[in-house]
């Protein structure tokens, strides 16, 4: 088969003043040029250089930058280029071959080479071109700093300031290839499309190639199985292949996302098609229409996750190597949701690869957001819909393709201007989109945009929403069960706190044009909830204000999916924004721009277990206890809950056994489970609290492990008055370290902290006497022995307490 290649040879860089040089010709006067990385950014090089830095970017957007390199070949060839940001010209041997002014567009051009070869690349000023454009919106939006920006296909990386730095998108971002020689077929393009039907999986594939003569035999095989192909009359290969009882492609938490490697044998030559799974995805409205539930293969899931941003801001870099951290980290917190959202870029081929193995759905925008699109410009219609085409001729094999949208609080941002629904939307989301999609995605869902389902668009008790009541809007934690909430496509922003200590170019979150910050979102949490002065707080004891702001934004989180994914929940999904930091300091990533989690993303894994306990308070109905288990087995367990004071005495214990079918969920009163009136969450006031702690926890029936657990605070979190006497042992663990952690009383989230390291776990709790075993992971290739302190973290200072170890 007939293949791109990289293309070789080095890459040199050099930055002009915008329109000061307009032909190749003329670069003989530039004289100083540096390394560069192919695929990569502008920014890239002038960093590796030592030009530029991420702490304190300079612009790039006013000026020209000039790429090239020398390449051997001689006769008829083919270049192709991935993705060029985003104004740019190509020249060949002094021949301009090619202009594109969409990012996101990739080109293939045939050539004729001259045996030494001289491929340039110019990338003119983004600012020189916004400012001719002219038009006025509809309407315009403050998250953006130039609204010009609607006219030109790039990407808003870069753009949405009060969350990113100003890192702008300049380079061959994608690859520049050449085509292969030498190869007995060229396989130009292939749709594979699998599908289900009852227990079968049905494989369609379609193959354009080039051929020296002829119409070879060919076949289709998927393991043992095949199925012929057949030459039609244009020349494409066509078949299908039937596969009884498939076994097939589930998200990692309810199943094993099991792929097919798919071939084709065409004369004496092999194609490899890759990997397909098969699967169905469909949307569930609910009996009253105003539900949003995702059904894969039949079985209604509760997607969670998270919004993905990009891998390295300021490379741009999408390959396996660069992605596969990040998403493995996203599929060991059990998320099984990913959401590329509008303001970002097309994600790669390799990204959805990745996703099909770990088991990860993809929930992914279409690159539109926050702005009016003049998508009555022919022109600009034209590059959209082939822009689409493009992205969904690549991805549609993918089984992790879960859903496409339109873009991102482009409604939102009009009906919160005012302005009549009329102006909510469009042709380039209600026609244009959708129409590619079922063409060329007809097995994938499709909606027009993100948030939308209500009389406003952004209403979280119907369809899709992005939900902020508990955060940026400082609703108190009940209002995720009082909203309603149906579906959250984003939702949980908070000024996460990393495990280092702040630094002056760290960037808190904003909304861009906001008087306020995350930050401050943050601090009246820790009033609401912890009876937290914040502002005495970060002057007298920094400290515990850093270990206290990692604990709430976990608690917060952890508490929210909680209360959505109870059974009697209308919520079917949750993602938070985001997955992780684009740089050093308090972010809305769960993982720091390092790749370290956060507290917060510990609690998210305790929150999104596909076997889980939780509980809820109900009041003057005591505690409301959640089981649930998405397996696809059964699941006996045993459940305990404990009432305690003062840390270890028992005013309350019960167990019972719990019987769960294969993807079932229960919930439990904490009066059917103590079977008499016990005050367990302090709402009839009888004289003093009973307790002040009470725990649940779920082990296996058979073997006794540890399933899940849950802790509930009648009192909330000050209530903790008690020193849990901590005790800690560093032992080696193979080739690494871990930490054996044990309380005398009850402690609450663990924290351990220990430079060089991280902990495999924290935040949980531990029970009286409890042991527990942590590994710590290095975060360097020089860690050598950990050394660190233990904390149990309790808002009252006087209640911080910890042990050393190491």
């Amino acid at each position: 088969m007939a293949e791109f290649a990289p293309l070789g040879g080095e890459w040199r860089l050099a930055c002009t003043a915008q329109g000061a040089v307009s032909h190749p010709d003329a670069l003989s006067n530039v004289t100083d040029w540096i390394g560069a990385v192919v695929p990569g950014t502008a920014a890239q090089a002038l960093r590796d250089a030592g030009r530029w830095s991420v702490e304190e970017p300079a612009p790039l957007h006013d000026k020209d930058f000039w790429y090239r390199t020398r390449f051997g070949g001689t006769g008829r060839s083919a270049l192709r280029f991935q993705g060029l940001a985003t104004l740019a010209e190509v020249w060949l041997n002094g021949r301009s071959i090619l202009i594109s002014d969409n990012m996101f567009l990739a080109h293939e051009v045939e050539v004729d080479l001259a045996g030494d070869n001289e491929l340039v690349i110019v990338f003119r000023s983004l600012d020189a071109e916004l400012a001719r454009r002219k038009g006025r919106a509809r309407w315009r939006t403050a998250l953006v700093g130039n609204n010009a920006l609607r006219h030109v296909r790039t990407t808003l990386l870069g753009h949405m300031t009060g969350w990113q730095p100003p890192v702008h998108a300049v380079g061959p971002w994608r690859p520049v290839e050449i085509l292969e020689e030498g190869r007995p077929l060229r396989l130009r393009a292939a749709l594979l499309r699998a599908t289900l039907d009852g227990t079968d999986g049905l494989l369609d594939v379609a193959l354009d190639l080039d051929v020296p003569e002829g119409h070879p035999v060919a076949r289709l095989k998927v393991g043992d199985a095949s199925a012929p192909l057949r030459w039609n009359e244009a020349g494409r290969l066509e078949g299908r292949l039937r596969l009884p009882g498939v076994e097939k492609w589930w998200p990692h938490t309810h199943g094993k996302p099991c792929l097919h490697r798919a071939r084709a044998v065409v004369g004496d030559v092999e194609l490899d098609l890759g990997s397909v799974g098969f699967r169905s995805v469909e949307i569930e409205r609910g009996a009253d229409g105003r539900g949003f539930a995702f059904r894969i293969n039949g079985q209604q899931i509760f997607a969670r996750g998270a919004c993905w941003s990009t891998a390295d801001i300021v490379t741009l870099a999408a390959d396996r190597a660069t992605l596969l951290p990040w998403l493995r980290q996203a599929r060991d917190v059990h998320m099984n949701m990913i959401r590329v959202g509008g303001t970002m870029t097309y994600e790669s081929d390799e990204f959805f690869a990745l996703c099909d193995e770990l088991g990860i759905l993809v929930w992914h925008d279409f690159m539109f957001a926050s702005m009016d699109y003049p998508v009555g410009d022919p022109s600009f219609r034209a590059g959209v819909e082939r822009e689409a085409e493009q992205f969904l001729a690549r991805v549609r094999r993918h089984p992790s393709l879960a859903l496409l949208c339109g873009g991102s609080e482009i409604a939102q941002q009009a009906a919160m201007l005012g302005l009549p629904p009329t102006l909510w939307s469009g042709p380039l989301y209600d026609e244009i989109l959708p129409r590619v999609a079922q063409s060329l995605c007809p097995d994938v869902p499709c909606i027009a945009q993100s948030p939308q389902g209500g009389d406003l668009p952004f209403q979280p008790d119907a369809g899709v929403s992005h939900y902020y009541g508990v955060g940026a809007y400082r609703r108190p934690l009940d209002d995720a069960r009082r909203a309603g909430v149906r579906f959250a496509a984003e939702c949980l922003a908070f000024a996460n706190t990393p495990a280092g200590p702040s630094r002056p170019t760290d960037i808190v979150p904003k909304d861009r044009g906001a008087d306020w910050d995350f930050a401050a979102v943050l601090d009246h949490y820790l009033g609401l909830l912890y009876d937290a002065d914040a502002a005495h707080l970060k002057v007298a004891d920094s400290e515990h204000y850093r270990r206290l702001s990692r604990l709430l934004s976990a608690d917060l989180m952890e508490a929210a999916i909680g209360e959505w994914r109870r059974p009697a929940s209308p919520c079917d999904g949750a993602l938070v924004w985001m997955l992780k930091d684009l740089t050093p300091g308090s972010g809305w990533g769960v993982i720091d721009s390092d790749g370290v989690p956060k507290l917060a993303w510990h609690g998210l894994r305790r929150a999104f277990r596909p076997v889980q306990v939780a509980v809820t308070d109900e009041g003057l109905n005591g505690l409301g206890v959640h089981v649930i288990n998405e397996a696809n087995t059964p699941l006996r367990a045993r459940l305990t809950l404990v009432g305690l004071q003062a840390g270890d005495i028992v005013v309350m214990r019960r167990e019972c056994e719990v019987a769960l079918p294969a993807r079932g969920a229960r919930t439990m009163s904490s009066a059917e489970l103590i079977g008499s009136f016990f005050d367990i969450t302090y709402a009839y006031r009888f004289g003093a609290p009973a307790l002040d702690v009470a725990t649940v926890t779920l082990t296996d029936a058979v073997t006794g492990a540890r399933l899940a657990e849950a802790a509930y605070y009648p009192l909330g979190r000050v209530a903790l008055t008690h020193d849990p006497g901590l005790s800690a042992s560093l032992e080696c663990e193979g080739e690494g370290w871990a930490v054996t952690i044990q309380a005398e009383k009850f402690a609450a989230c663990i924290q351990i902290e220990a430079p060089h390291h991280r902990a495999e776990d924290e935040g949980f709790h531990l029970l009286p006497g409890e042991q527990r075993r942590v590994t710590l992971l290095p975060t360097g290739a020089a860690a050598g022995r950990p050394a660190g302190e233990i904390l149990s973290i309790a808002p009252l200072r006087e209640r911080t307490v910890g042990v050393r170890f190491g």
